[in-house]
């Protein structure tokens, strides 16, 4: 796959829309970031997960999914090899990113201040 194919994917997401954060393209859904190509030149798409998502991602294709590098990585942040990825993997894991962003923006909009 390809970065193009990340974004056509990304894109295609109920609500999605494509911004930029510090230089690089993000994807996002209510105005929070759900995926980025910051690590393009890499050859790498990058989703936000969360830790549980991350590892049975990184368990069951280690050749495809990482952990980014320090803090976000821990925070389950995740690179995704684009070149390794076939089309139905890369669409489970945006759409898993976009799920989960979805998830915490109907949380939020629960809250009172």
């Amino acid at each position: 796959m390809t970065a193009a194919d990340f974004r056509r994917i990304a894109l295609s997401m109920a609500g999605a829309e494509e911004g930029s954060h510090m230089g690089s393209v993000d994807f996002r859904v209510g105005g929070r970031i759900f995926a980025t190509l910051a690590s393009e030149k890499l050859g790498y798409g990058n989703l936000m997960l969360d830790l549980e998502q991350q590892a049975a991602f990184v368990g069951e294709l280690p050749d495809v999914f990482l952990p980014i590098a320090g803090g976000w990585g821990r925070m389950g942040m995740t690179h995704i090899r684009l070149k390794e990825a076939s089309a139905d993997v890369l669409e489970g894991a945006i759409r898993a990113a976009w799920k989960l962003r979805v998830s915490k923006n109907a949380k939020g909009r629960g809250k009172k201040s």
